[in-house]
């Protein structure tokens, strides 16, 4: 059985592990059910998505405030030099890696639109079909009245 990593939110905004395939709702859309398989079995994806779901995390932010006043404080004094750097390679990379989960979503939901869109046409094909059909019967039945006929073709008596 393949775990999908993707980020689910819990209650509290918080990102809690993704369901197992065979966990999914029998009324997921199938670019949806697509979409989710194809990230389960990229690696680079299912990392990507990992960091992205920590980066976006309240853990994230606490950390980041433990471990910044730890350094401003033991390491390096004013103006912290090093931890500017650091912390601005962070930005670029995490930036980075908001951009990718922004191309994939743009993807997926291009996806999902050509699908629903298939599906859409094939059901207004279907309906005007059905109406035809509906239109047909209608004016069988409507002869078979005006000219007081049973359905067999016998005319009243």
């Amino acid at each position: 059985m393949t775990t999908l990593n993707t980020p689910q939110l819990d209650g509290r905004g918080a990102a809690s592990p993704a369901p197992r395939s065979a966990e999914l709702q029998p009324g997921h859309h199938p670019a949806v059910v697509a979409e989710l398989q194809k990230r389960a079995d990229d690696t680079q994806v299912r990392i990507a998505d990992a960091i992205t779901a920590f980066a976006g995390s309240m853990r994230f932010v606490y950390l980041h405030a433990v471990v910044f006043a730890v350094w401003m404080m033991v390491f390096e004094r004013s103006p912290w030099p090093t931890l500017t750097l650091i912390v601005s390679l962070e930005a670029i990379f995490l930036s980075t890696f908001v951009m990718i989960g922004q191309n994939r979503q743009a993807a997926f939901q291009q996806a999902k639109a050509d699908s629903d869109y298939a599906s859409v046409d094939r059901l207004l094909e279907e309906n005007t079909r059905l109406t035809r059909l509906v239109h047909e019967l209608t004016v069988e039945v409507h002869h078979v009245v005006t000219d007081h006929r049973d359905p067999s073709g016998r005319p009243d008596s």
